[in-house]
């Protein structure tokens, strides 16, 4: 009876056309749609890179190679993965020494920087910027991903990278560590 008094006054006093019931069913709706969205625009889907300064990464590659048996080449060493959602999809992730005196890693100080895989990256740098993250640079394209850099903040320098992993399948098939 209570019920039925308050739906009669929402309705006759207040003008509501919707009844509960249909306020409900909406608001779940609404919830959904959020979910979607959340679903369809993940952040980080993984680890895409570790980069570190080192006095000689030449002799780094040949180390990690000679004794714990990194496949490497001239950038580092290349892994390869599978992805839980698409296991017949080939993932890499770039292990990589760079030069000491590196300027890649600023405007950050530090010693290492790392990358992570993202989807729709410029969707997500925007909606970083408008968070209020420091965005560093402009978003740089190239046939293997798309490219962006953050800070945290702790001052360390984040690449995000929306990779396009088919091109180095074609480069680096067989020659991967996995």
């Amino acid at each position: 009876m209570i019920l039925l008094t308050i739906i009669v006054f929402t309705v006759l006093v207040l003008g509501c056309t919707r009844t509960p019931e249909k306020q409900v069913v909406e608001a779940k709706d609404q919830i959904n749609a959020n979910a979607t969205e959340a679903i369809k625009m993940k952040r980080v889907t993984g680890i895409g890179g570790i980069f570190f300064k080192s006095k000689d990464p030449e002799k780094m590659r040949e180390w990690y190679h000679k004794n714990l048996g990194l496949k490497t080449n001239e950038y580092g060493s290349l892994f390869e993965f599978r992805s839980t959602d698409e296991p017949e999809s080939k993932g890499y992730l770039q292990w990589s020494p760079f030069s000491e005196n590196t300027k890649y890693f600023e405007p950050s100080p530090k010693e290492f920087m790392i990358n992570y895989r993202v989807e729709n990256l410029e969707k997500l740098l925007e909606e970083l910027a408008q968070a209020g993250v420091e965005i560093v640079g402009e978003m740089e394209s190239y046939e293997y991903g798309k490219f962006g850099h953050i800070m945290d903040p702790e001052g360390n320098k984040i690449e995000l990278w929306e990779p396009v992993d088919s091109v180095f399948t074609k480069l680096y098939e067989g020659t991967t560590t996995h």
